[in-house]
């Protein structure tokens, strides 16, 4: 905990005991108090409110959020989410159409709209406010709307800046029930919030850490109808945490936007009752699959052209193009082909007669600053340090891969291309029980910044019965006990060193605990089993 900041015993307790307390003021955000009163003058109006979102998961729970606590007791208002392959990212002159003809006076943008200035004048030319919620990291200019809530804005002292897009809705939601309202009002939807953390993959630590534990209680004690729905299509039976959000509720999330539209998510999210949601997550479900066929057959078309040209190989960076390539998914694409060749990558596909495209990188390289190098070449573009989207003319594709290699071959160091695993302390075989499990286990909810880090485990094994769970899995019995054994499940993220012995199994192999299972099983009695191994190339990095 002292590597991770937590270096006294203030720090430690509101670690350990999260509280809602904890929480920030959200009036310090600036302009909240603007959004709040602007918001409060259309509801005594009786304007048309429109809730406008990305079509990803985040920006679907934001909405979901946001509608769903204004719908209680306002019924004038609506939701949009843009179409990914009509209109792209962002704010869309479609979108502000649609808003006009449908005689809609404020916007709420949650998860976008930082960089959307050009639509915010157009939107005021019609008559139509905007109240801007978004995470991203600002342009050179602000919107000139009547406000922008953002804590990444230079003249923002908020004291946490990595809220999720969900997390700024909530704040927008916790502002104007404290003013106007009941303040705990905004506590119900923290299993949306908590979906939004995970999957936008957002650092789980300061405020973020309070919004993910007491999530994880509501999403695993009384989630909302729609995600209880996922919960049971997914076959999800015990208590989820962040990882389990990541791998299970935030795909199918997603899928309702890669392969379809949308708004679908969201009328899943905001639905009432258990009857409805499973109706809706069976077809969510279904955009999953297919989600699944799209991500497969153009990874496996993306890893071919590389593997056949030998500057794509030897190249510091991926740039990969094909015309009929799915934009739905193209995003998970480039992270397949990271975790391949860890190398900065972009994958590019035609839409609306453009090519566009997702963007992701390698730990310490700064990929927006990268495409920004690249600007000029671009239409549009957008994200933060370790992924993007962007969006150019077919013109200046073969000069933007061009561009785009040197900038990554002047700033990417031959550190930066070896994986690093953080080692935090050596642990021995001895040490591997339920007792150390739970100790792990108050550490969380664990994610970026606040990692279930690997522990250097070196020992024997003296023909413990061991189960291969699959390439990489495996599981060991540490204890028994009358007729319950104790079954410590590990998986094996990387591994160093591995030779038989007279005395046993040496292993020196990096580990992360996934979790303990106590099962009343007959004594076993399988003996060692030969482990199938896959051998990576890494860096170790020890604490000193």
């Amino acid at each position: 905990m002292w590597q991770r900041g937590i270096c006294d015993f203030d720090k430690a307790k509101e670690f350990f005991r999260p509280s809602l307390d904890h929480l920030h003021d959200p009036f310090l955000l600036t302009d909240m108090h603007e959004a709040v009163e602007r918001l409060k003058q259309a509801i005594d109006k009786q304007e048309k409110i429109l809730i406008y979102g990305d079509y990803d998961v985040d920006g679907t729970t934001a909405v979901a959020l946001v509608y769903s606590y204004l719908k209680n007791f306002y019924p004038h208002c609506d939701f949009y989410i843009p179409d990914r392959y009509a209109e792209g990212y962002g704010v869309s002159e479609a979108g502000i159409i649609w808003a006009e003809e449908n005689n809609f006076s404020l916007i709420v943008a949650l998860d976008l709209g930082i960089k959307a200035s050009d639509m915010v004048t157009l939107a005021r030319h019609k008559g139509i406010d905007f109240i801007i919620c978004d995470h991203h990291l600002p342009g050179g200019e602000i919107p000139n709307a009547v406000a922008v809530l953002d804590p990444k804005r230079e003249d923002c002292s908020y004291p946490f800046n990595e809220l999720s897009g969900c997390g700024l809705g909530f704040k927008l939601v916790q502002a104007y029930s404290t003013r106007y309202g009941n303040p705990k009002d905004a506590y119900q939807y923290l299993d949306l919030v908590v979906v939004s953390i995970a999957s936008d993959i957002v650092p789980i630590n300061g405020e973020n850490r309070v919004l993910a534990h007491f999530g994880l209680q509501k999403l695993n004690q009384s989630p909302r109808p729609g995600l209880q729905a996922l919960k049971d299509i997914a076959g999800i039976k015990t208590d989820l945490d962040v990882s389990g959000i990541v791998f299970t509720l935030g795909p199918r999330i997603n899928a309702a936007g890669r392969v379809a539209h949308a708004r679908a998510a969201v009328e899943l999210l905001i639905c009432n009752t258990l009857e409805e949601a499973n109706e809706l997550a069976e077809k969510v479900n279904l955009k999953n699959d297919l989600r699944r066929e799209f991500d497969l057959s153009i990874t496996e078309e993306a890893i071919a052209m590389i593997e056949s040209n030998e500057q794509l190989r030897n190249a510091k960076s991926t740039v990969l193009f094909k015309e009929t390539w799915h934009k739905g998914v193209i995003g998970i694409v480039a992270a397949r082909c990271v975790e391949k060749y860890y190398r900065p990558t972009i994958i590019l596909t035609e839409s609306n007669d453009k090519i566009t495209g997702s963007a992701r990188s390698v730990q310490n390289f700064d990929l927006y600053q990268a495409i920004h190098a690249c600007s000029d070449l671009l239409e549009k573009f957008g994200g933060h340090k370790y992924a993007a989207g962007l969006t150019m003319n077919k013109s200046n594709l073969a000069a933007f891969q061009q561009r785009f290699e040197e900038v990554v071959a002047q700033n990417l160091t031959e550190e930066m291309l070896t994986p690093i695993v953080e080692i935090d302390t050596p642990v021995q075989f001895d040490a591997l029980n339920t007792k150390f499990n739970n100790v792990l286990k108050q550490m969380a909810p664990f994610g970026p910044e606040i990692i279930n880090r690997f522990s250097r485990l070196k020992g024997y094994l003296y023909k413990m019965p061991l189960v291969v769970l699959k390439t990489g899995t495996f599981a060991f019995w540490r204890g028994r006990k009358a007729t319950n054994l104790y079954l410590v499940w590990w998986h094996l993220m990387l591994w160093n060193t591995t030779r038989l012995s007279q005395a046993g199994l040496l292993l020196e192999w990096h580990l992360r605990l996934t979790k303990t299972l106590t099962m009343d099983l007959p004594p076993c009695n399988c003996g060692l089993r030969t482990l199938n191994l896959i051998n990576h190339d890494f860096a170790s990095r020890q604490p000193d």
